[in-house]
């Protein structure tokens, strides 16, 4: 167990009114945009496959019920939970790593029951499920609310640059195996570099130093960051897609689709990005396997169902294992 009483040494809180930061709820807007988008995503997928199951002469349920059957479920169901312990490992190690940084030393294996919870809560949305570990360890490690968050904001800000430095590298290397609306990746990774150079500076204090912005609690992380922790990130989170990568290339040929590991280098980190938005089922990231392979509407469909959910699932499955130490640690029973 961690010491109950680590505090941050640059914001020193007194462990019986610890800060926490406030949970905002979305607003009636994003609500609305969240559900209209599922909507889409749906009635583009209903009429994408029934056009294919018309196509073979065949119902829409018995031309699912056709793709569903050829799948090699067994060595998929394998490969699957293999690979989401092997991100398990990878994705606790990137947060205690980060939290070393920038709050304190918490050991690894204290840090595994947090992580492991919070994949219940992200089931309904990724980014909830991070502030659930700020929650988790302000309640359990007394440490400040909003710089504990502010590490979650930093993990969540430095994985889009993440996905976006893999994305260019899969396309500097397979841009002709990739669609052609991949051809903006180029600029806007360009653009995207020229702004991280500028938020490194700008929270250094070398751009608009009497700026009150960069000491708000919220953005403690990013005061202490240094360039070389946003490459450490990249370096910790890199073996997580290049598994995904080698995963999804071989899952996507036992659901009978021929896929090329070299495209998927560009393909996977723009689906992740799809995946990361809050729709019901991933409905952003199945729509867009179907748009990206338009010759095999009834399997990436399928895919795209079966791959993310089940990920999400299992994920939360070995949330459970830890579940009833998070209740202890948190409420002592």
């Amino acid at each position: 167990m961690t010491d109950s009483n680590v505090q941050n040494p640059e914001n020193s809180i007194p462990p019986e009114a610890p800060e926490t930061a406030p949970r905002k709820k979305p607003s009636a807007v994003q609500r609305g945009i969240f559900l209209v988008l599922t909507a889409l995503c749906f009635v583009y997928l209903y009429y994408r496959l029934n056009g294919a199951a018309a196509r073979e002469g065949l119902g829409l349920i018995e031309y699912m019920g056709q793709v569903f059957a050829s799948v090699q479920w067994v060595p998929w169901m394998l490969l699957m939970m293999t690979y989401s312990l092997a991100y398990f490992a990878i994705d606790t190690l990137v947060i205690t790593k980060a939290l070393n940084w920038f709050i304190a030393p918490i050991k690894y294996r204290d840090i595994m029951p947090i992580r492991g919870s919070s994949y219940i809560i992200s089931i309904f949305n990724e980014q909830i499920g991070k502030g659930a570990m700020a929650y988790y360890l302000n309640k359990r490690d007394k440490v400040p609310g909003w710089e504990t968050g502010s590490v979650m904001l930093f993990i969540m800000f430095c994985e889009i640059f993440y996905l976006l430095v893999w994305a260019s590298i899969g396309f500097v290397f397979t841009s002709s195996l990739l669609p052609d609306v991949f051809g903006l990746i180029p600029y806007i990774a360009g653009a995207a570099g020229i702004f991280l150079v500028l938020w490194i500076l700008y929270f250094q204090g070398k751009i608009l130093p009497g700026s009150a912005l960069r000491e708000k609690k919220i953005l403690h992380a990013f005061r202490l960051a240094k360039p070389w922790h946003y490459a450490a990130f990249f370096c910790l989170r890199s073996p997580a897609i290049i598994a995904a990568i080698v995963v999804y290339t071989t899952a996507l040929n036992l659901f009978g689709v021929e896929a090329d590991i070299g495209a998927m280098i560009g393909i996977l980190p723009v689906i992740f990005f799809a995946a990361a938005v809050p729709t019901p089922m991933r409905a952003a990231a199945i729509t867009l396997w179907v748009v990206l392979f338009p010759e095999n509407e009834g399997q990436m469909a399928a895919f795209g169902f079966v791959q993310h959910n089940f990920f999400i699932l299992f994920n939360a499955a070995i949330g459970l294992v830890f579940w009833r130490r998070a209740q202890r640690e948190l409420f002592g029973s």
